[in-house]
């Protein structure tokens, strides 16, 4: 359970409930049942062989959606915690927000969403959404994993409100009224700045481990090589992989002390009792400061350059531009190539339901799974950077 929480908090007693109704647990709340419910999925599981940024059969030791998602609910955690809000709910939407990615990480996502072209759009928010009320088909009574309305709203709105929902936000809003319009409740915007402080963070410690860039490009971004700068005069002798390390350590608590000081400072301003108040006061109320979403932004722009666009990472993302675009092709030319359990929902003369379908299946895929399928049915590898 939690310790004391401020008002304003999402209160797990005051939950809005499910859409599918359940008896309540006597030993959980509904918070916690919700984060058990994620980190029992499929989907969820599935996360440890996805891409971050490098494919993961590149290595070992970099980042997948999996460890990223449990850096981001550690952080989410600390942060939850400091500012005196629900830490279940925290987690759970910390540990569920990348749940809707396909294989290749961003590159998937665009290479599906263009092979859908005029059948329909692909959103890795909205496949979060659909993985977890239709594709997780673990319980009796119901689709999905039935959780509560604040996680649903927090997922859906972890980027602020929602004016064009996609088809199936907007179902999900018409039968649970998710309020599209205002911003989600504190625990969500907590998720929501803990991914940010994760992957800038983890990124930029993946780069260095890869070779990408070096620490001498890190004179490009002034507050990173300041902190290198500091933690070397502290350990003249140290390793430069723990220089690193204690770098990236020192950066994160730099961004999670910003983001509680000045969430303080709003909320002191605002003086909330509610987090409907949250939800109404028409801008965030978690944030970095303003110094702060300056230096956010030029490490953003580094990453951008020397790794994102770094020709190694080009090379694999291209891979997985190929592979899943082929996938879809195959199988909307001939569904007979899908497994059984998806084979008859993507037979109908609906076109669009067809795309659907397909889009469903291979947003669920791991990157392994998709090379080796790609294989399978094409006879051709798809060759590696």
């Amino acid at each position: 359970m939690n310790a004391a929480l401020v008002r304003y908090a999402t209160m797990a007693a005051q939950s809005r409930g499910r859409l599918h109704a359940e008896p309540e647990s006597r030993r959980r709340t509904p918070f916690q049942r919700d984060r058990d419910r994620i980190i029992h999925s499929a989907a969820f599981r599935r996360l440890k062989h996805k891409t971050q940024v490098f494919i993961a059969p590149q290595g070992d030791h970099y980042r997948t959606r999996l460890t990223h998602s449990l850096e981001v609910a550690q952080i989410a955690r600390a942060l939850s915690r400091a500012l005196g809000l629900d830490e279940d709910l925290c987690e759970a939407l910390a540990l569920a927000h990348d749940i809707g990615h396909p294989p290749f990480g961003h590159a998937g996502e665009e290479a599906l969403d263009l092979a859908m072209g005029a059948l329909g759009r692909f959103d890795h928010n909205e496949q979060t959404l659909r993985t977890l009320t239709m594709l997780e088909n673990r319980y009796a009574a119901f689709d999905g994993l039935n959780l509560c309305w604040e996680t649903l709203e927090g997922l859906i709105k972890h980027n602020g409100p929602v004016a064009d929902p996609l088809p199936t936000i907007a179902a999900l809003d018409r039968a649970f009224d998710l309020e599209l319009g205002k911003f989600a409740g504190p625990e969500a915007q907590i998720a929501a700045i803990a991914d940010d402080i994760a992957y800038n963070n983890h990124d930029l410690d993946d780069g260095l481990r890869a070779g990408v860039f070096s620490t001498h490009d890190l004179d490009a971004v002034p507050h990173v090589a300041a902190v290198l700068d500091a933690v070397r005069l502290s350990y003249p002798d140290a390793a430069e992989s723990r220089l690193v390390h204690e770098m990236v350590r020192r950066l994160i608590g730099e961004m999670v002390e910003d983001a509680i000081g000045e969430t303080e400072a709003r909320a002191a301003r605002a003086g909330p009792a509610s987090a409907a108040d949250i939800r109404g006061l028409g801008h965030p109320l978690v944030a970095f400061s303003q110094a702060m979403r300056e230096k956010e932004r030029a490490l953003k722009a580094f990453l951008f350059t020397h790794m994102y666009r770094h020709d190694s990472v080009v090379a694999q993302t291209d891979r997985g531009r190929i592979v899943v675009k082929e996938l879809f092709e195959i199988f909307i030319a001939d569904p007979h190539c899908l497994p059984a359990e998806w084979r008859a929902g993507a037979q109908t003369t609906d076109c669009v339901a067809n795309a659907r379908v397909i889009a469903d299946y291979i947003a669920g895929m791991t990157d392994p799974y998709a090379l080796r399928e790609h294989q399978r049915l094409t006879g051709n590898i798809v060759a590696a950077p």
